[in-house]
């Protein structure tokens, strides 16, 4: 089993996988509406992390689903990794899990029963640690190994977060540092050291178990979680969501400090120049944003932070929340702004 190195039994890696946001949309453009739905509290309309469907004046059900390929070598972590990021959708929806099911794809005639063991029972270790049971799921012989999970949780009907209600003058706030597809990729090349490895395991396995709390503030405007479109692709969204502008310093980002050295070298995730590329004219970029800090706000995040849009008077609030669940790399990176739904990058 150790001879084996997942990230070579498949085409991509983590949310990196992820299909490029603009195709996506053109995907998606045929679908019907959900509007004939009273209940459904969350749908497709603003590309949020959940649906959210309304079970009764105290209840809300959230559903998610999450799955990809492997991120890294280590079967635990990969399965460690993939539902860490699959529970993610629900704390950024202000919810708390109750139960999920996996989702396996394995290459059987390839992949040692050893290494599909470990896989699951990584994604088990996770469930445990948020309090839920993986209750059962869905297995197929596949070309290329996946894991993840259908994820459930409830949320009170009013503390539902949204991606969409970010207000005009919000303080933005990022949860986790960035980085992880750019050590992803370094790890894959064979040049990530055992302490850069340590700190891709270590964020990409942190619970955003805060976003429950984060739920309890009316300060918190809109929440969402920052995956495979980068930091600037679900801001986007929430600017989208909001018809608003926002502002973001690059100077202040927190970034993986293993990352910045492989960002500067070029390495990263093909994701990168496909997010790029879908953004177009929605993201300005000041003349001093350096390119490597270019293709870092792009890098696809797997089990990345959560991103938080919050009345300024909260801002402090929510910061000692993070901080007090252990996320010591939380930083304000910005601001929303009235204006068209663009995103100004300065240095």
């Amino acid at each position: 089993m150790n001879d084996i190195r997942l990230t070579q039994l498949s085409h991509g890696g983590g949310c990196g996988c992820k299909i490029a946001p603009a195709m996506l949309a053109d995907m998606l453009k045929t679908l019907p509406q959900t509007a004939l739905f009273p209940d459904l509290l969350v749908g497709t309309e603003t590309a949020d992390d959940a649906a959210v469907y309304r079970l009764n004046d105290e209840q809300a059900l959230i559903a998610t689903t999450d799955f990809f390929m492997p991120i890294v070598d280590d079967p635990f972590d990969f399965g460690r990794i993939a539902a860490t990021n699959a529970i993610s959708d629900i704390y950024a929806m202000g919810g708390k899990p109750i139960l999920a099911l996996a989702i396996v794809g394995m290459p059987v005639g390839t992949l040692p029963l050893e290494a599909i063991q470990k896989i699951m029972e990584g994604g088990a270790s996770v469930c445990a640690k948020a309090g839920i049971p993986l209750a059962g799921g869905h297995s197929i012989d596949a070309p290329e190994p996946i894991y993840g999970l259908v994820a459930l949780g409830l949320v009170h009907p009013d503390r539902v977060k949204r991606n969409s209600s970010a207000r005009d003058g919000d303080v933005l706030i990022l949860g986790k540092p960035l980085g992880v597809g750019i050590l992803g990729t370094a790890m894959k090349k064979g040049v990530l050291d055992a302490e850069g490895y340590r700190q891709l395991i270590d964020t990409t396995t942190q619970l955003n178990t805060v976003g429950a709390e984060l739920a309890a503030l009316d300060g918190v405007h809109a929440l969402t979680d920052v995956t495979g479109f980068g930091l600037l692709g679900h801001l986007l969204e929430l600017c989208r969501g909001a018809n608003l502008g926002a502002a973001i310093e690059a100077g202040k980002l927190p970034l993986l400090p293993a990352a910045e050295g492989f960002a500067r070298q070029g390495i990263g995730p093909g994701a990168i120049g496909r997010n790029l590329a879908s953004f177009g004219e929605a993201v300005c970029f000041d003349a001093g944003v350096e390119e490597w800090q270019r293709r870092i706000m792009a890098d696809a995040q797997t089990s990345g932070g959560l991103l938080a849009s919050v009345s300024p008077e909260c801002a402090e609030e929510v910061l000692a929340l993070f901080r007090a669940q252990g996320f010591a790399a939380a930083s304000v990176i910005g601001q929303m702004q009235t204006g068209a739904p663009v995103i100004r990058v300065e240095p």
